[in-house]
């Protein structure tokens, strides 16, 4: 009874004064007593809930950071692109003579991804370790440079498109596409994917406190930490699974067939965009009580 009057006065409350402070107090306490009586968590319950619904929640509530990042994205790649297609000295400013040299010398080999594929000396397992914890780092390191109102993280997530559209762009332009990214997007797909999600989430916590609606800054700033960080501990599974491929399928079978290849591509592509672009929707439209019970705070 209690939670459902709460839930009735939140209603209210965010209905006809939506920038009261009011709200922040109902919807804590209507966020506890949804907590306490309608679906108490263990802990082993609180690990599912938080793959299931909250992270989804979190990832649909903002949004909008991840369509922004993935057209940051799509635009500095598709510039890194272009110039790389019409200016003959910009592959080699952006990646850097030596890796350029040594990439077009393996392509004269017909081993296009070798400096890519057999960077590592350490054995499969010394591979996934290391792609793994620097893939991790990567991540991290997008994340935290969001506290610099999201420059960091944009200055990263720049840099990192424009040399993709500059890397694939020295393949197309050899005449190897199709061959390298049979090597290159079997365990990139989802990298790359992560890697503009880790973005969504630094902007999160640059940028999410400047626009706090009915909470204070630093009460907006303490919430979308906490929610920016869910978004980014949520990649680390995916972060994983990259490096399991890298390392033990880029590594070992980059010469496989081209429809095996786009097949693997296409499944992992498929699994992490589910995930992040469609689940979150379907999970809205299809809870009844999908309001700030569960947001704790739902952005104007």
């Amino acid at each position: 009874e209690l939670f459902v009057q709460l839930n009735n006065d939140l209603a209210y409350a965010q209905t006809y004064y939506p920038k009261s402070k009011v709200n922040v107090y109902l919807n804590s306490l209507t966020s506890n007593a949804y907590l306490k009586v309608v679906k108490p968590r263990t802990a082993y319950g609180s690990i599912i809930e938080f793959w299931k619904t909250d992270v989804p929640r979190v990832t649909y509530k903002h949004r909008k950071y991840i369509y922004f990042a993935f057209t940051v994205f799509l635009v500095i790649f598709g510039i890194g692109i272009i110039s790389s297609l019409y200016d003959e000295t910009f592959i080699r400013s952006i990646l850097g003579d030596s890796y350029v040299d040594t990439t077009m010398a393996n392509i004269a080999n017909g081993d296009p991804a070798a400096i890519y594929t057999n960077q590592t000396k350490m054995g499969d397992i010394g591979s996934f370790l290391g792609i793994t914890i620097n893939n991790i780092r990567v991540g991290f390191l997008l994340y935290i440079s969001g506290i610099t109102l999201g420059i960091g993280t944009m200055k990263i997530l720049f840099s990192n498109s424009i040399m993709l559209g500059s890397f694939l762009t020295m393949f197309y332009k050899s005449g190897v596409l199709v061959k390298s990214m049979s090597a290159i997007w079997i365990h990139g797909a989802m990298e790359i994917f992560g890697m503009v999600i880790e973005a969504a989430a630094g902007l999160l916590l640059g940028l999410g406190w400047l626009f706090p609606g009915s909470l204070t800054r630093k009460q907006a700033f303490i919430l979308t930490g906490k929610e920016s960080l869910m978004i980014l501990l949520s990649t680390i599974p995916f972060t994983i699974a990259a490096g399991l491929l890298e390392g033990f399928v880029t590594q070992l079978y980059n010469d496989m067939p081209f429809w095996l290849a786009l097949t693997i591509i296409l499944i992992t592509l498929g699994i992490i965009s589910y995930y992040y672009l469609i689940y979150p929707v379907r999970l809205y439209r299809n809870t009844e009580t999908f309001d700030s019970t569960f947001l704790k705070y739902e952005e104007e």
